[in-house]
């Protein structure tokens, strides 16, 4: 949705702004002060603003450096009632997209918005919602990446949208009409992920009845994503780095080398940093795959995003002409959840809303009756074990408790809700030494 923050001393103009940009299907914030239009840009992080020049206090034009400060690409128009030539010149330097005296027609108005909103989005962006400037920010880096053959490293939190990103990468780059392969690291036993990365000849193994290409030569030509990149068994790692280092490779049962040229872009949830001193990951493999790195912020640092991304996940699962909206008191609910698992969460969340919500306002009490959202994880453990000192080790062995309680001990829906792979979750479960499901079964 295109959002707007319309900034002015005039009430009458705010609301007259205001009103019209709604028309048009706009998501529109008024300021009365640029004061206070700078701490609703720092909240929701608009892409687009339309200020007035001369107003008590700060003017538009410290408005203006303020936005662009926080967010370098912030498209911003100027509206003044007292034009002039040296100011107009020094507002266009100092980052202006225009400058329009008033009075102005409102279709003057949004061509002019429309045409900036057209120059200052990143393409291919539009399916990834967020005006956080840690979200802006890794956006840009991504699109930087896709200009260029180098390697990415794309860390985050599970649900994150680490894959979309990846995606994005591929679809911006000269690669954009050659395949684009993912393969999950942890999706396979490590007896058979090398098979999968590399490929077999017929007979190389018991089973092997018939020669397989594997990912790397299916990639041939675009990008291949290695998902769950920190996954990996050691064993497998010295022929990835080769591969990597090559762009050559053996298939399992064959002597002839074989050629790619493909661009690789690997994620991870796990922090590689500090499994390589664990002697977990290896360092050269590490420095070899983070030649860009982009890390993804986890969604309670995006809370400013949480509105957006709702409504764009409603406009995705609601019926076909079912208007339907989120209501403002749900919205604060949304907004004060803490999302461990991120944007896949509440992308989920908000499905399960859509279908158990027999109105087209979607209230706080379709979020009770999905029961999806209860009181803070944390919270529900009890707040001590929130205390400066507590290490992060206890906090995710707490959650990791907590979430197998609350679903009887079944790994995999405390994967789902955690966003994690079932894998991770039995390895934390085995590291931290929790005990069995069964132990579990009378915590609904």
């Amino acid at each position: 949705m295109k959002r707007v923050l319309v900034v002015d001393d005039d009430a009458g103009m705010r609301a007259a702004l205001e009103t019209r940009f709604l028309r048009r299907g706009w998501q529109v914030e008024t300021a009365s002060c640029a004061v206070e239009a700078l701490e609703k840009f720092r909240r929701g992080m608009h892409r687009l603003i339309l200020t007035d020049v001369r107003m008590p206090g700060e003017d538009g034009l410290w408005m203006m450096r303020s936005a662009r400060a926080l967010v370098p690409n912030t498209a911003v128009i100027l509206l003044t009632a007292f034009a002039s030539i040296p100011e107009a010149v020094a507002a266009v330097k100092d980052g202006a997209c225009d400058y329009l005296v008033k009075p102005v027609s409102f279709e003057q108005l949004e061509q002019a918005a429309e045409r900036i909103l057209a120059r200052v989005s990143v393409p291919g962006t539009q399916d990834l919602c967020g005006h956080a400037s840690s979200w802006l920010r890794a956006l840009q880096r991504a699109r930087q990446a896709a200009a260029s053959d180098a390697d990415v490293l794309i860390d985050g939190e599970s649900g994150t949208g680490k894959e979309l990103v990846a995606r994005l990468i591929h679809r911006l780059s000269p690669r954009r009409n050659r395949p684009f392969v993912a393969v999950n690291c942890a999706a396979f036993p490590d007896t058979l992920l090398e098979s999968e990365l590399f490929g077999h000849t017929k007979g190389a193994f018991t089973g092997a009845n018939n020669a397989k290409p594997g990912k790397f030569e299916l990639a041939h030509g675009g990008t291949l994503l290695l998902d769950e990149v920190g996954e990996m068994p050691l064993l497998l790692q010295p022929k990835l780095l080769r591969a990597l280092q090559e762009r050559e490779f053996d298939r399992l049962g064959d002597t002839r080398p074989v050629r790619v040229d493909l661009r690789v872009i690997a994620t991870t949830n796990r922090a590689l940093s500090q499994m390589v001193p664990e002697g977990k990951f290896r360092a050269d493999l590490y420095y070899r795959l983070n030649v860009i790195p982009i890390t993804l912020p986890p969604l309670r640092e995006r809370t400013g995003d949480i509105r957006e991304l709702a409504e764009y996940f409603l406009r995705q699962y609601a019926p076909a002409g079912k208007l339907t909206h989120l209501s403002p008191t749900l919205i604060s609910r949304l907004e004060a959840h803490h999302w461990p698992g991120n944007v896949r969460e509440l992308a989920n969340c908000v499905r399960r809303l859509v279908a158990l919500s027999p109105d087209e306002e979607i209230a706080e009490c379709a979020l009770e009756a999905s029961e999806e959202i209860p009181q803070n994880a944390f919270s529900a453990a009890g707040d001590s074990c929130i205390r400066p000192g507590v290490s992060l080790g206890d906090m995710e062995r707490k959650l990791l408790e907590v979430t197998l309680k609350a679903t009887g001990g079944n790994r995999s829906r405390a994967a789902e809700m955690l966003g994690i792979s079932l894998r991770t979750v039995r390895n934390k479960v085995r590291s931290y030494g929790l005990p069995s499901w069964s132990s579990y079964v009378n915590h609904p």
